[in-house]
């Protein structure tokens, strides 16, 4: 069974970046796709980016295209979220997924999920 556990959120200001990593026990971590999704104060948990199993394909939300990006290192079993340029309405709970699908997009999509990490963007 695969395990997340994401890291590095915090308090960034506006135009700052963060980095978050999202690591995973478990022997199998290369058959699945990860994926980022957040969940701001009063809103539903919403996709952000993922990336496929092989890293080839990755996606991303329109609100965020052009300054996150989404990798992984399957040595580390380690998926990372650099974010970039941030903005206030970038503040949430940041959760990593594993799923089976090739390109997962919904929560229900996701198989297994972090704990969340948060990220606070101040103006």
């Amino acid at each position: 069974q695969v395990q997340p556990a994401e890291s590095g959120g915090g308090l960034v200001q506006a135009w700052g970046s963060l980095r978050l990593s999202c690591a995973a026990s478990g022997r199998t971590f290369r058959i699945y796709a990860m994926v980022w999704f957040r969940q701001g104060p009063g809103k539903e948990r919403e996709f952000v980016a993922t990336i496929s199993p092989s890293g080839s394909r990755v996606d991303y939300a329109d609100s965020v295209k052009g300054r996150f990006t989404i990798s992984r290192d399957d040595v580390k079993n380690t998926v990372y979220l650099q974010m970039n340029s941030l903005k206030p309405e970038d503040t949430a709970v940041y959760y990593c997924g594993y799923s089976r699908l090739y390109i997962p997009e919904r929560p229900d999509q996701v198989d297994y999920w972090g704990q969340g990490t948060q990220v606070t963007v101040s103006s």
